[in-house]
């Protein structure tokens, strides 16, 4: 069976080997598709993929019910023990509280009693007003925060229309969050690479807000569309070399009181050969991603690759969330090392790295059977941080 397309996958020609696809446990909600940052790396707005401009705004009251019942069918139909909704756009809080309030009281008086759902809200920070913490804590959602290190760096890439910059006003407002009665709200922080930064002083930036957890994520590119600062074929390390000098302050400091959740899934996976996080490993892509015109679709990281890649054709209103398991591209996200190529098979890291990110093995013609873009950086990441847990481990065997 040919896997260079994922449209060559033929789901009942998998079901007849053997493969069963696994359910998705978390539901991606695109409350509302427009956002007032004007971010120049954004995956939604700057990509080849223009379908954000015939989305509706906002998700209509109608969209929601549906959103809800597929997401509640799905829950039941597969006895799942819990769900994750995230709560995104664009940015969802521009949905407004009435949406909010509706969305999220619906899913919990229809969540099966053997289900518990924990709801999260994916911000730009622009409107942690007051009044909106006050309804994110009435009604239980936690929320993440989207900051890209110290002011000078963040301000030059999450930048209002006007382009003036917008850490002053994000920065007060994860101010008013981190505090009670509002501080068991927060989830984190979420920092996307920027090269030109400084690490240490990007990760004590963000350290200064004591998030429980942050992220450090790689710019979404491909081989065909190249993130700043990789070039084809190229085997400098520029992305695993800011990481791996975050690493080095996070990994020495004699209490860590923040999660780093690349760093952790790295580890978790050198150990046990299980990575649970989207973008490592081989584990089965459980997400869904729900539009705000109810078009049922996959990661729009995929968005950075052709126009319509992340779409499925299904439909809330006609369609199970079961058939979109069933779909070429989410198959080939379900078939761990099969769907990877023969260079990914055969690499050492194969169980931590999986092939990197779906969207970042790309290239046009050859469609996603291809390493990561990021591949030399994965690379020299997971292979230094194998090393530094392996010399330690060693280390305590001599000691005891």
């Amino acid at each position: 069976m040919s896997l260079e397309w994922p449209e060559t996958l033929d789901a009942p020609e998998l079901l007849a080997t053997g493969w069963n696809p696994v359910p998705f446990e978390e539901f991606v909600v695109k409350i509302h598709s427009r956002c007032d940052l004007a971010c120049d790396y954004c995956y939604m707005f700057n990509s080849v993929d223009s379908s954000w401009r015939h989305q509706p705004s906002s998700m209509s009251f109608e969209t929601i019910d549906q959103v809800v019942s597929r997401i509640i069918e799905h829950s039941a139909g597969h006895s799942l023990s819990r769900i994750r909704v995230i709560l995104h756009g664009g940015e969802p809080l521009l949905a407004g509280p009435e949406r909010l309030e509706y969305l999220v009281t619906r899913l919990y008086a229809s969540v099966p009693e053997c289900t518990s759902a924990q709801i999260l809200l994916q911000t730009n920070g622009m409107h942690l007003t007051e009044a909106n913490l006050a309804l994110l804590c009435e009604l239980g959602i936690q929320v993440g925060v989207s900051l890209d290190g110290t002011q000078p760096d963040h301000d030059r890439h999450r930048r209002r229309p006007n382009k003036s910059g917008s850490y002053e006003i994000i920065s007060r407002n994860i101010d008013r969050l981190i505090n009670d009665p509002y501080a068991h709200l927060f989830r984190g922080l979420l920092c996307v690479i920027d090269l030109a930064a400084d690490p240490i002083s990007t990760y004590r930036a963000l350290r200064k807000f004591d998030p429980p957890a942050m992220d450090f994520i790689l710019p979404h590119g491909n081989w065909s569309n190249p993130p700043s600062g990789r070039t084809p074929e190229s085997r400098e390390t520029p992305y695993a070399d800011w990481l791996l000098t975050v690493f080095d302050e996070w990994y020495s400091e004699p209490e860590q009181k923040v999660s780093i959740r690349i760093f952790e899934e790295i580890i978790n996976g050198i150990l046990t050969g299980r990575v649970l996080v989207e973008g490592l490993g081989l584990g089965a892509c459980r997400i869904a991603v729900i539009d705000t015109d109810g078009s049922i679709g996959q990661s729009d990281f995929l968005r950075t690759a052709y126009d319509g890649a992340d779409r499925t054709g299904l439909h809330v209103s006609t369609d199970r969330l079961d058939a979109a398991l069933l779909t070429p591209p989410f198959a080939a996200r379900q078939l761990g090392s099969a769907a990877l190529c023969e260079q990914c098979q055969s690499c050492p890291i194969l169980q931590v790295c999986g092939g990197g990110h779906y969207a970042h093995r790309y290239r046009a013609g050859t469609g996603f059977r291809n390493p990561s873009v990021y591949c030399a950086d994965l690379t020299k990441l997971i292979g230094t941080i194998q090393e530094r847990l392996v010399n330690d481990i060693l280390r305590m065997q001599v000691v005891c």
